[in-house]
């Protein structure tokens, strides 16, 4: 049987590229965004050209009071276009990225962060734990910035170290059902997060590409794969892991 994902944030960025990869692999998708349908329409387009089944879904991550509608959704999408009531793999990838000094951030800034990052991955998985099949996986994405620091980022940071926790009890207790679970954690990557910051503007690029042991900054391909590659038979015993993926960042 086809294994089903579900890959959150995937209009863009590491959400398209880990989608589209799994599509490679032979799996089918569903796919959310938050504002940019046109963007989720063409993955969908991408991934159908590859043979394989998507569909895109609007998600607000960050607002749990419409969580459990959307679960709904997952389950319509399911049932019309799989004949299936479950699907295999959640990937929490969803995110946005803000910087601020610990004296200047703002309540509404961490309040933010937090929703989207810690307490929407919580709630967003809870809800959707029932439509998760039996020995499924669940990858909930984190950052290079829990293990090394940069001045700006503790907020994000902190979300982050929260939800490595998360994943670690996440596999304790879904370990009965089969379901394994582990957090990513990428380093500084080119891709449109944060404004493209690390894409787009070169002395932030050198900054992290020196501090690498590659020499270079990450691409979307090189996480993307990656994920995709955790829900195959040969990674199965790999469980409650914080598993960065950085070239070396910060050694």
């Amino acid at each position: 049987m086809t294994k089903i994902s579900l890959v959150t944030g995937a209009s863009r960025g590491l959400g398209r590229n880990t989608a589209i990869s799994i599509a490679r692999k032979g799996g089918d998708v569903i796919l959310t965004y938050q504002s940019r349908e046109d963007e989720a329409k063409a993955v969908v387009g991408e991934i159908e050209a590859l043979g394989r089944k998507a569909v895109a879904l609007q998600l607000d991550a960050g607002s749990v009071a419409g969580l459990g509608a959307f679960a709904d959704k997952v389950r319509t999408a399911l049932a019309e276009v799989w004949q299936r009531d479950s699907f295999d793999h959640l990937v929490n990838n969803a995110g946005h990225g803000d910087v601020a000094l610990i004296a200047e951030t703002t309540e509404e800034q961490f309040d933010k962060l937090c929703n989207v990052h810690f307490k929407g991955v919580f709630f967003l998985t809870q809800k959707l734990l029932p439509l998760i099949a039996q020995g499924g996986r669940i990858v909930n994405l984190s950052t290079g910035l829990t293990r090394v620091s940069a001045p700006g980022w503790s907020a994000y940071a902190a979300m982050k170290g929260a939800v490595e926790v998360l994943t670690v009890y996440m596999a304790k207790e879904l370990g009965s059902r089969g379901i394994a679970v582990n957090a990513v954690a990428p380093g500084a990557i080119e891709t449109d997060f944060f404004g493209g910051a690390v894409r787009d503007t070169p002395d932030f690029n050198k900054f992290f590409a020196d501090m690498t042991a590659l020499g270079r900054v990450g691409l979307p391909d090189d996480i993307g794969p990656m994920i995709a590659a955790l829900f195959s038979e040969d990674n199965r015993w790999v469980n409650a892991q914080r598993i960065e993926v950085s070239g070396g960042q910060g050694i």
